[in-house]
C-alpha cells in the first residue's frame, strides 16, 4: 500500500530505532533526561532561541503558546487556513479562553495590511488584540511558504503594535529547503516557534516550543497542566535528534516528487484545478473527493479527502521513485489524461 494520507504516516528506519534504544534516559518530569535536554538545547539554537520545550505533538506546543502569552479577553489573529483554527478543536478557546480573527490570505499567507485591518482599538466592548499566528509551510495552502522578507515585515508591525508573533512551524524545515536557507535565518523574527520533527523529517513523535527563558519556563508548567509532562522521554528525544541529524537535507527529494505529480495531475481532465506546489504537499480539486479516494484505493494508494471537493497528497521520506512512478500511471487510469 502506499500512502499519501500525510507526511506523519511514516515509520522509524532501523536505524532510528536503534538510535532510540540506545539514548541515554532521566526523569524529565524532574528535568533529569540528559537526551532530551540535548535535543531542547539543539533546537533552541539551530533558531537563534534561548530555550526549548519538547511535547508530543505541534497542536500542544501551539496552545502552549496561546496560553502562555494571552489571557482571556485577548484575541489572536491568523489565517482561515490555519491549522491552529482548523485542526486543534478549538483549542484557544477551549484551554486560553480568547477569541480568534481571520484573515482570507493567499493560499493561507497572510499579509501586513490584511493583519492592520483586523487589530482592534481599544474598546470596552471588543477583545483585547494580542498575538499573531502566521503557519509555514500553510498545510491547506498547499503547502505554500512565506519568504524571510515577508515574516520580518510582518514580525516589524507586530513589535509597532505591540502584537505578540509566533510561528506553527509545523513544516518549517520544508519551508527552509525551498528557501535555500538555515534555521538561524528566524531568529529574533518570532516571539515563539513550534517545530515539528514528526512529519517531513520522520520522527515518530515531537514538536519542539522555543523563545525566551522566562516563556519557556512558564510553558513547562502549562505543559505540566495539559498532560504533557513525561518521564523517560529521551528516547522520543534520540528519534527527534537522529531526524535532524540525518533527514532534512533529504527533503528537496520530497519536492520533487510533489511536483512531478502536480504536472501529471494538471494534465487530467478529471482534475479541475491544482493548488500551487512549492512543498511536499500536492492539493487537487476534483468532483467528488470521497469517490476520488475510493477509486485510487483499489489500486493501493491512500489519499486525503480534504473537504467535499479537495484530495490532499504528500510526499514523504517512506515514499520512493518506484511508489511514484505507480502514482503517475494510475493517475492516469483515475482521473484520465486530456
Amino acid at each position: 500500500m502506499i500512502d499519501l494520507r500525510s507526511d506523519t504516516v511514516t515509520k522509524p528506519s532501523e536505524a532510528m530505532k536503534a538510535f532510540m534504544l540506545n539514548a541515554e534516559v532521566g526523569d524529565d518530569v524532574f528535568g533529569e533526561d540528559p537526551t532530551l535536554k540535548q535535543l531542547e538545547e539543539k533546537v533552541a539554537a539551530m533558531f537563534g532561541a534561548e530555550a526549548g520545550l519538547f511535547c508530543p505533538s505541534g497542536t500542544m506546543t501551539n496552545q502552549i503558546a496561546i496560553k502562555a502569552h494571552t489571557q482571556p479577553l485577548d484575541e489572536i489573529i491568523c489565517d482561515k487556513l490555519s491549522h491552529i483554527y482548523n485542526y486543534e478543536t478549538g483549542g484557544w478557546a477551549f484551554h486560553s479562553g480568547v477569541s480568534i480573527r481571520l484573515t482570507e490570505g493567499i493560499n493561507g499567507k497572510m499579509t501586513v495590511p490584511m493583519i492592520e485591518e483586523l487589530v482592534l482599538p481599544d474598546f470596552d466592548w471588543l477583545p483585547n488584540s494580542k498575538m499573531v499566528c502566521l503557519e509555514n509551510t500553510v498545510n491547506k495552502g498547499g503547502g505554500s511558504v512565506y519568504m524571510i522578507d515577508e515574516m520580518k515585515s510582518i514580525s516589524d508591525f507586530c513589535r509597532e503594535k505591540n502584537l505578540i508573533i509566533h510561528l506553527d512551524g509545523a513544516r518549517i524545515f520544508n519551508a527552509l529547503a525551498v528557501l535555500n536557507k538555515q534555521a538561524i535565518d528566524l531568529a529574533g523574527i518570532f516571539d515563539s516557534i513550534s517545530i515539528c520533527i514528526s512529519k517531513g523529517l520522520g520522527a515518530p513523535v515531537g514538536s519542539v516550543l522555543v523563545g525566551k527563558k522566562e516563556f519557556i519556563k512558564k510553558s513547562r508548567k502549562i505543559r505540566k497542566v495539559m498532560g504533557g509532562g513525561m518521564r523517560q522521554s529521551g528516547i522520543l528525544a534520540a528519534a527527534c535528534l537522529y531526524a535532524l541529524d540525518n533527514n532534512v537535507k533529504r527533503l528537496h527529494q520530497d519536492h520533487e516528487r510533489a511536483n512531478k505529480i502536480a504536472e501529471a495531475l494538471k494534465r487530467c481532465s478529471g482534475v479541475k484545478k491544482v493548488l500551487p506546489v512549492e512543498t511536499n504537499i500536492v492539493i487537487f480539486e476534483v468532483e467528488d473527493s470521497a469517490k476520488t479516494a475510493e477509486a485510487f484505493a483499489k489500486h493501493q494508494i491512500r489519499v486525503q479527502p480534504f473537504s467535499r471537493t479537495l484530495v490532499r497528497m504528500v510526499t514523504h521520506l517512506d515514499f520512493s521513485e518506484e511508489m511514484l512512478e505507480k502514482v503517475l500511471v494510475t493517475l492516469e487510469k483515475v482521473l484520465a489524461t486530456s
